[in-house]
């Protein structure tokens, strides 16, 4: 039998002594008891789930949230009146207090979301709910957190959090057809679509663990720190009436009560940069890695199965952590389910695949029959874009969040996730399941031989191969059941590799530790 401190970080191992995050927490824990998290999968399943929050949301209430990117008109629902500027609009005109951070994005100009975000904070400010353009970041960093926090003034046993992946925008409102979202982002790769099929994943948590999720607005909203280092940005901002000074927060509430059943344990796990140059987050001197720390921990405990869902998995860094693992423990099998292609194209797909190229070879290097990769495809063959962060290690200690397995979402942007802690075993293995069926086209009743790793090795492999099978033989007869693509490490010769090499170490993956701990090659 082992306990929570077996798994989950301590405060000490959290290494932030600067936060209040676990001020609550008795002793050296650094997590909280007495909870209920719910996997929500698919952005059609927590859309629709948002909305009824929100709209049953009345004065003297709190919402609190963060985004990476954000479009005022997707609709949560899909219909009219269900968009998200309306939605929270209406929730603080009728006494609810509305506060978001909105990262700011770099600009539009080279492919990102800047005034899609901005678009979204103007309409908020200009019907009196509070949201802030935070780039309170490292260079060429981002506020990559996703999470909303609800609050009762007159119910906390209804207060609820969530946290994951999705963000409030367009392409995330899909379901498990994945037919995409109508409302579709236009700047994916061209092998998605013009309605990319999108899969993610959520976590809703109710709670004392919904304190926490709180917490960690809390200290971003109350950050000293200016919103941007640009006097240009911020004397733009002001010209346009845009708020960059967020107001005080009203007096946080004590912990919700906890839950009878299951009582789960939740961990938050994040990351922040060292900032550089005499800047810093009053909340994390230096940074905080506890999301490279979380996972080295549990990934060293595994001796069965890791089943990894994710949108980027890249690099040394994260192979080696999983090599150490399959090196020490000759059982024990990795399941990764990853994007068919990259999100990009060009020179930038090429450092991606570069990525991608590192993180397979070291661990296929080590154990090439307890390894394996996966794309997925919908029923029409188009290729559906994974964008979840979920990680679950021996049906025991699972994740969902908003950081992916590479050293830029380990060291570099702010990154949110929520573990769950679960020795009886139930949380993890219902998620890991759930997922499953997805993907072998099955039901959640039909899935026996998933129990145990070597079993659920087994079928991602045959459902993969008898679909690779009926694409190499022109598609002809009855299409198999499941969604699987088996995925080789890409094929990059040396000249390309020399020549994207530093794009993908400076720009797509960079290193946002502290010297010493670089020196050290440590979190």
């Amino acid at each position: 039998m082992t306990g929570p401190s077996d798994w989950l970080l301590t405060q000490s191992e959290r290494g932030n002594p600067a936060t209040r995050l676990d001020d609550r927490h008795p002793g050296d824990e650094a997590w909280s008891e007495g909870n209920l998290v719910r996997p929500l999968i698919h952005g059609a399943t927590y859309f629709a789930e948002l909305y009824q929050r929100i709209e049953a949301t009345r004065e003297g209430d709190l919402i609190f949230f963060t985004d990476w990117q954000g479009d005022a008109d997707e609709r949560l629902t899909g219909e009219p009146g269900s968009e998200v500027a309306e939605v929270l609009c209406r929730a603080d005109e009728r006494g609810v207090d509305v506060r978001g951070l909105v990262w700011r994005s770099h600009s539009s100009a080279i492919g990102f979301t800047s005034d899609e975000n901005l678009r979204l904070g103007r309409t908020l400010q200009k019907r009196g709910a509070e949201a802030i353009l935070d780039m309170r970041v490292r260079t060429g960093g981002s506020h990559h957190q996703k999470l909303v926090v609800i609050r009762h003034r007159d119910d906390p046993s209804r207060d609820i959090a969530y946290v994951g992946g999705i963000d409030l925008c367009h392409s995330r409102r899909d379901d498990a057809d994945h037919g995409g979202d109508p409302q579709a982002q236009d700047d994916l790769a061209e092998e998605y679509g013009p309605t990319p099929p999108w899969h993610d994943v959520q976590a809703a948590i109710t709670g004392p663990a919904v304190h926490d999720v709180e917490t960690v607005f809390r200290e971003r909203w109350e950050d000293p720190t200016t919103l941007s280092r640009s006097p240009v940005i911020l004397l733009r901002d002001r010209l346009r009436g845009l708020d960059t000074s967020p107001d005080p927060l009203p007096e946080q509430a004590p912990p919700p009560p906890p839950v009878d059943s299951p009582g789960h344990v939740v961990q938050l796990l994040r990351t922040y940069p060292n900032l550089r140059r005499g800047r810093d987050y009053a909340f994390a001197r230096g940074g905080e890695r506890s999301v490279a720390r979380g996972y080295t921990k549990a990934v060293a405990r595994a001796r069965h199965l890791i089943y990894v869902e994710d949108q980027y998995l890249w690099g040394d860094h994260v192979g080696g952590v999983f090599t150490q693992a399959l090196q020490d423990h000759p059982d024990l099998h990795v399941i990764a389910v990853v994007p068919m292609h990259p999100d990009v194209e060009g020179f930038n797909r090429t450092a991606q695949l570069l990525g991608r190229q590192r993180a397979m070879l070291e661990m296929a290097r080590v154990a090439p029959d307890r390894v394996a990769i996966y794309g997925v495809e919908n029923h029409a063959g188009t290729p559906v874009y994974v964008h979840a962060k979920a990680c679950v290690i021996d049906d025991t200690w699972a994740t969902i969040g908003s950081d992916n397995f590479n050293r830029r979402s380990w060291t570099h942007d702010s990154e949110l996730s929520a573990v769950v802690f679960d020795p009886a075993g139930a949380y993890a293995r219902d998620l890991r399941l759930a997922l499953a069926a997805e993907h072998l086209d099955r039901s959640q009743d039909d899935l026996d031989d998933c129990a145990d790793a070597a079993g659920m090795f087994a079928a991602y492999a045959d459902c993969a191969a008898a679909l690779d099978q009926w694409h190499a033989d022109g598609r002809v007869g009855p299409r198999p059941p499941g969604r699987l693509r088996r995925l080789k490490p890409p094929e990059l010769g040396r000249v390309k590799r020399a020549l994207v090499l530093g794009h993908y170490l400076l720009v797509h993956d960079p290193d946002g530790r502290p010297k010493p701990l670089r020196k050290r090659d440590e979190f």
